[in-house]
């Protein structure tokens, strides 16, 4: 059978070819549109948003920081806790700018807008930023910290953060915080 299965397609093939002059002509013929991908680069306009978010957040302005995210948002960390709402996540970073740090700078930034398609695992399609930096920060107790941070930022169909995944170091953040 596989004998037979093999003749039959090597005799197709070699019998295929077809006279050009009888092919039809491109233009009569329908495109047909190509398989998306997967996943894709999105707009570069996303990169501007996530380097304009990082330099309102090294700046302490944290309603700029937010003005991206969506009422609903979710910020989560790579350890598993997380803040659900937009005010959650204006309080929490508000009260840590206001009382634990006392500056942040951002540098060494690589970022990457794609566009999932076809989810590969658990993420979500549509478009997400992706972001590499180095934060250096100064705390209140006058302790300094630098680290490499990598963030992931999903981005609704409103064009808006509804979930914000960062993955950091907390046993760099808990040294720098002891007094």
């Amino acid at each position: 059978m596989a004998l037979f299965s093999m003749s039959a397609l090597l005799f197709s093939c070699n019998g295929a070819k077809q006279d050009e002059s009888k092919a039809a002509p491109a233009d009569s013929v329908a495109a047909v549109p190509p398989k998306p991908q997967p996943a894709e680069f999105a707009d570069p306009k996303y990169m501007e948003m996530g380097k304009t978010q990082l330099a309102a957040l090294s700046a302490g302005d944290v309603d700029k920081w937010l003005s991206n995210f969506s009422d609903d948002a979710v910020y989560q960390w790579n350890g598993g806790d997380s803040l659900a709402g937009k005010a959650a996540i204006s309080a929490y970073w508000k009260k840590r700018r206001g009382e634990v740090i006392d500056s942040s700078s951002f540098s060494e930034e690589i970022w990457l807008p794609i566009k999932v398609n076809q989810p590969q695992s658990v993420e979500q399609p549509g478009v997400w930023l992706l972001g590499w930096y180095r934060v250096s920060a100064k705390y209140k107790n006058g302790h300094k910290m630098s680290q490499f941070i990598h963030s992931d930022a999903h981005f609704n169909a409103d064009g808006k953060i509804d979930r914000y995944i960062q993955y950091i170091d907390r046993s760099l953040i808990n040294a720098a915080l002891k007094k």
